[in-house]
């Protein structure tokens, strides 16, 4: 996934409003404000004076001329880059899947996205289909905290959205529509395995041992992030609840 060009760099003052960040650039010392493309909680990514960059565009039609792309944080285990914009994780689990880093994901003639199904008025974020084999529902997750060296968690905050779409989820593997499937996408370069968040959200814990034991797979990504592209690369352990740590499931 390529990201727009060029990219400016920054230092954080402050996130605000959900949806805005004042950063200072790097290059001629402006204070400006950019629009972010991240709603949750960001814990972990908000220090002020953490260097950012920017994407940039002339558009008039865009309110904020600068959109906050990635971070650089001093993680538990050092520096790392973290790619927080949640519209990117769909398209890179779409080229994740299309390169075949899933090999239980391959194979598939058509891969559809935003694809209406279950009780609760969701959408899959892809739908993978292939003439002779049960469809796949995938939801796709982004990853951005990590409070322990090389471990990567899910989620930030308590997602009542995230434990809908996991009995989603659960319901098509259970009533036999297909096959189903959770990536969490970890963009930050310092995740080595995945883990829930159980502190943050038990709730979210709970739908997720049910849907894991009723049939629905799960898996981690890593990813490879510059201030040029964020790319998938590889599959990594995804440490379940009821596991010790360094052990896996699927991943």
């Amino acid at each position: 996934m390529k990201l727009p060009q060029p990219m400016i760099p920054g230092r954080l003052v402050r996130r605000y409003k959900r949806f805005l960040a004042d950063v200072v650039l790097e290059d001629t010392g402006e204070l400006i404000t950019a629009s972010t493309p991240n709603t949750g909680s960001m814990m972990s990514l908000l220090d002020e004076g953490n260097r950012v960059w920017l994407s940039v565009s002339d558009d008039p039609k865009r309110k904020y001329r600068y959109r906050w792309e990635l971070v650089e944080v001093n993680g538990p285990a050092g520096i790392a880059l973290v790619g927080l914009n949640t519209s990117l994780p769909n398209r890179l689990a779409e080229e994740a899947i299309r390169a075949g880093l899933i090999p239980e994901l391959a194979g598939f003639e058509a891969i559809r996205r935003e694809v209406r199904f279950g009780e609760e008025n969701s959408r899959a974020d892809l739908l993978l289909e292939a003439a002779g084999r049960p469809p796949v529902y995938v939801e796709v997750k982004n990853v951005t905290l990590s409070r322990s060296p090389g471990l990567a968690e899910f989620p930030d905050a308590v997602t009542q959205r995230g434990a809908k779409h996991l009995r989603e989820l659960a319901r098509v593997v259970e009533r036999g529509l297909g096959r189903a499937a959770m990536i969490y996408m970890c963009q930050r370069t310092d995740a080595e395995r995945c883990a829930l968040a159980a502190d943050i959200d038990p709730r979210y814990v709970e739908e997720w041992l049910r849907a894991r034991d009723t049939g629905v797979e799960m898996y981690a990504l890593a990813c490879c992030i510059s201030p040029q592209e964020v790319l998938p690369t590889r599959v990594i352990p995804l440490v379940a609840p009821d596991e010790p740590e360094g052990t896996s499931g699927k991943g």
